[in-house]
This record gives structure tokens, C-alpha cells and sequence, in this order.
């Protein structure tokens, strides 16, 4: 795969198979409900084979955890289990030209329009981004810039093929 620059879909196949991909997600959500020192059993082994690889299977990691700790019952349901259902991906989009990862600098901006949101912003560095089949993405939805970081942004959960 580093020679062809193809994604390990085959590969990723096989660690979901083997319940190496999403380990941290609960046993109520289709999970393994793994603890940390089991994820990171598996993600050395994994790196040992190849970093790159690793990665994108580990990533998801990285989408699930705010979507474990902070979102709706529905909202769990619904992603956690579809990352248990099917081996797909997930993407975590906080990073942002010229802010990288200071999250108090997110400067994408996300604006009610009836039922709908509307976001606008860029992001950048997302692992697994291009073959995500969902996003957990930060925006700023408080336009005043003294509004305390705490209250001024949102996360959403997109999914690939939203608008």
C-alpha cells in the first residue's frame, strides 16, 4: 500500500473481522468495550506490522470518543453502532489552517437555517477523511468572539454523504 498509495481497505477488512478496529467503543453499542491497556496491546502490534496502517484503523478512536462522552443516546446508537455493523470509517475534524489543533482557535463557523445547519470552514489533516463514512466536526456556532470557549462552539456528527 505505500508503494501504491491504495487504501488497506483489504487489511482494515481483516482487523475489523478480528475486533482489532474500534475496541474502546461499549458492549451496548455492538463494541468490545476493550480498556485502555487492551487498545494498547493491540495498537503496538499493529505498528509493529505498519504505522500507516495502524493508524487508519486506530483513528476512529478519535471520532468516537467525544461522540461516547458527550452525545445523545440516539447519537450513540446510531454511529457507534454502525462502526460495529459495517467496517467502515470515521473521521475526527478539529484541525484547521493556521490553528492546527488549538481548538479555542476553530474558526469554522456553523449557522442555523430553519432545521438544517449550515457549515462553512476549512479543515485540514483529518486521518481517514477521505474514506470516512461519518465526521465528527467542531464549529463555532457563537459568533460573539467573547462568548467563552466552553459556550461557543458545537460538534456535529456528519455523515459522508450529507450536503
Amino acid at each position: 500500500h505505500d508503494r501504491t498509495g491504495e487504501f488497506a481497505y483489504d487489511i482494515a477488512r481483516e482487523a475489523w473481522d478480528l475486533g482489532l478496529m474500534n475496541t474502546g467503543i461499549p458492549p451496548e453499542y455492538g463494541g468490545p468495550g476493550l480498556g485502555h491497556i487492551d487498545h494498547v496491546i493491540a495498537a503496538e502490534e499493529l505498528n509493529y506490522g505498519c504505522c500507516g496502517i495502524s493508524l487508519s484503523i486506530l483513528a476512529n478512536g478519535l471520532a468516537t470518543a467525544p461522540v461516547q462522552k458527550f452525545a445523545s443516546e440516539a447519537i450513540k446508537e446510531k454511529y457507534l453502532g454502525w462502526l460495529t455493523r459495517e467496517p467502515i470509517f470515521a473521521a475526527y475534524c478539529v484541525t484547521e489552517p493556521g490553528t492546527g489543533s488549538d481548538v479555542a482557535g476553530v474558526k469554522t463557523r456553523a449557522e442555523r437555517k430553519g432545521d438544517d445547519w449550515i457549515v462553512n470552514g476549512n479543515k485540514m489533516w483529518i486521518s481517514n477523511g477521505g474514506v470516512a463514512s461519518w465526521y465528527f466536526l467542531l464549529a463555532r456556532t457563537d459568533p460573539d468572539p467573547k462568548t467563552p470557549t466552553s459556550r461557543a462552539f458545537t460538534a456535529f456528527v456528519i455523515e459522508a454523504d450529507a450536503p
